[in-house]
């Protein structure tokens, strides 16, 4: 699909429209910054789809998190003749806000502003489009023929009207995670539905206690579980609009599996990135639902799992469900600043980040969203000698990601992590908690101006 025409569902979830102050400045080929918040001097000019400070030589300043900072130095390395200044950051984890606050900041002092930027998150654009930082990518700076190579829908959350605005970084689509050695030793067999899943771990309690079969411990866990379900708690229904219905029956069965397994413990409440998970469960998890990335930075990196363990299956459906889905645990994307003085550095740095095989192809820890990088990557990890199998329910998983729930200005992860994980940690259900998670998503909704419907 172009990413230039939007789908439905691209309208649905990300329509968004930059103030006619914007839409002026866009038309002016002459204007003061300060007209357009750009900042820093007079004689912009319109080029690419958006107004461009003056060009000049210097450093091109990147914004990076931990995990990306490896990509950003390997840039550096293999161009030696570009000057990057790197910036690491939170990546806005957990829906921190911190980048939106601090554009804020360079938008009142008229300077600060980074040439690019990595977020963890993939509703920057939900803000960053309004507020004059975000670029227009497919005006002219990116090549059509690059944008086709794209998992098609991976851009659709940075895409308004019909303009993309960010590069997708990796696709964060969930599978079955499971350790193929103990499933063989233990006489059990991967499951395909959700039934065989909640018996499967009924089993696992009963014939080996302390083994798991999954984790709700971590702030994304909604994104895991209740997303793949097709549970309607976040669906963007339109630029200011959401749908919110967290005791539907998709939501309900789902709260309730997990209740069975985390009473019976055979599915842990503490996250997987814990001090407590990594001393205690590290060498006992069986089955573990959970993103792409995982396989790395959870079992590689963070667990030690050692190699030929671990294997990937898709995840499992409820029986009868013709429509396979899964959810998404992140991906995140990758902004050029329109305020940027080194567009063309900046634009190669943005091409190579998301498409080269260099980082994408081969070192990269997730699932890249640029597809013929993603067909190296699955090389690359099943040539590592690591994995138990080969990785195919990823590719497959990556089409999978159920479209109903969306990438609104507020954090998923910050209101079940305020709503829902303090009252499992008092040993209240999930089933139980549905009605205030409801709420508080329609409260953190409302504040930042959507219209809710229930």
């Amino acid at each position: 699909m172009p990413v230039n025409k939007p789908s439905f569902s691209q309208e649905r979830v990300l329509n968004r429209r930059r103030p006619a102050l914007l839409a002026g400045c866009a038309a002016m080929v002459v204007l003061t910054v300060a007209g357009c918040g750009s900042g820093g001097g007079t004689g912009t000019t319109a080029k690419d789809g958006f107004t461009q400070v003056p060009q000049k030589d210097g450093a091109l300043t990147v914004w990076v998190d931990a995990t990306r900072l490896e990509a950003a130095k390997l840039y550096q390395k293999l161009h030696p003749d570009v000057k990057l200044d790197i910036v690491t950051y939170d990546g806005n984890a957990n829906g921190s806000n911190y980048l939106q606050t601090k554009v804020q900041l360079f938008n009142r002092t008229g300077k600060g502003w980074p040439d690019v930027v990595f977020s963890s998150q993939n509703n920057e654009v939900t803000w960053a489009v309004d507020a004059g930082f975000a670029a227009p990518l497919n005006k002219g700076l990116i090549p059509e023929a690059t944008l086709g190579q794209f998992a098609n829908g991976a851009n659709d959350v940075c895409t308004v009207n019909g303009t993309l605005y960010c590069l997708r970084n990796d696709l964060s689509q969930v599978v079955l995670w499971y350790n193929a050695p103990l499933m063989k030793k233990f006489g059990y067999t991967v499951p395909t539905t959700w039934e065989e899943y909640q018996r499967l771990g009924e089993k696992v309690a009963k014939e080996h206690p302390a083994y798991l079969v999954g984790d709700a411990g971590d702030s994304f866990t909604p994104e895991i579980y209740l997303w793949a379900s097709k549970c309607g708690a976040n669906d963007i229904t339109g630029p200011k609009a959401v749908s919110v219905n967290t005791t539907s029956e998709a939501c309900t069965k789902m709260a309730k599996l997990m209740d069975v397994l985390i009473k019976n413990k055979s599915m842990s409440i503490s996250g997987v990135f814990s001090t407590d998970f990594a001393k205690a469960k590290a060498d006992k998890v069986l089955l573990m639902p959970g993103p792409a990335w995982y396989g790395g930075a959870v079992f590689k990196s963070t667990l030690k799992t050692p190699a030929q363990q671990i294997a990937a299956a898709p995840i499992p459906q409820w029986k009868g469900d013709t429509a396979p889905s899964t959810g998404n645990v992140g991906g995140g994307t990758w902004l050029l600043s329109q305020h940027s003085a080194h567009i063309k550095a900046a634009t190669d740095f943005l091409k190579w980040v998301t498409t080269d095989n260099a980082y994408q192809g081969e070192k990269a820890p997730g699932f890249p969203a640029h597809a013929p990088a993603a067909e190296n990557w699955l090389k690359a990890q099943g040539s590592s000698g690591y994995f138990a199998g080969d990785l195919g329910a990823l590719k497959d998983a990556s089409s999978q990601v159920w479209p109903g729930w969306g990438s609104g200005q507020f954090s998923q992860e910050a209101i079940w992590a305020a709503t829902v994980k303090p009252g499992m940690t008092q040993g209240k259900t999930i089933a139980s908690l549905l009605p205030a998670w409801q709420d508080t998503i329609v409260k953190y909704a409302e504040s930042n101006g959507y219209k809710v419907s229930q």
